[in-house]
């Protein structure tokens, strides 16, 4: 079945907005060479970043890789199966959670002057920051199919290792990389099957 047989009028978004979001969107492997720009990167951002996160805490960072010596620094780091791609790749994005997040909240929150102290244990504040910079990795990533771009995120790479490298007294933990640019040669593996409504949802 095709995408446009798919396509459903109960959505407000028309059907090419369907099909450029989510069904034609594909997770690229290769990338041409075509530079992605620094206004381009700035508009994705400035799309997603209005997307709901819990008391509009806004924890997700980003480390953007433009150069060779930074992309360097970080293909070790990778699971051997991700090296190539990201080599190659003409923009490379570290998504991060900020778990001091919570100094912002003064000027993002300001009708709750104490919301800030919600957060004072640092286990609280930790798993909050993971869980709402998750919800705007998805966000991002759909900023960049908006924005007529292919994205490649990996979750396959040392952590640890990452936030030592590129943060290092920041207070951001790295959650996904981010290869992003036009697709090139090659750049799908065969489309894997989704689950239907009836398996995935329920009705109480």
């Amino acid at each position: 079945m095709t995408s446009t047989d798919t396509r459903t009028g109960a959505l407000a978004l028309d059907g090419d907005g369907q099909d450029l979001l989510f069904r034609e969107a594909r997770t690229a492997n290769t990338f041409s060479a075509e530079p992605v720009g620094d206004e381009q990167l700035k508009a994705v951002y400035d799309l997603v970043k209005w997307a709901p996160t819990s008391m509009n805490t806004q924890p997700l960072r980003a480390m953007v890789l433009r150069s060779d010596e930074a992309r360097e620094r970080l293909v070790p780091l990778l699971a051997e199966g991700n090296r190539v791609k990201t080599a190659g790749a003409p923009l490379t994005v570290i998504l991060a959670a900020d778990t001091e997040f919570h100094e912002n909240l003064p000027r993002l929150f300001p009708h709750h002057p104490t919301a800030k102290d919600y957060f004072a244990d640092e286990d609280v504040r930790v798993e909050t920051a993971k869980a709402n910079a998750l919800l705007q990795v998805g966000y991002f990533i759909i900023g960049v199919r908006a924005a007529g771009l292919a994205a490649g995120p990996l979750t396959g790479f040392d952590a640890h290792g990452v936030d030592k490298e590129f943060f290092h007294d920041r207070p951001w933990r790295s959650l996904v990389v981010v290869n992003i640019g036009k697709p090139g040669d090659n750049a799908w593996y065969d489309r894997l099957p989704r689950l239907d409504y009836d398996q995935a949802v329920d009705t109480l």
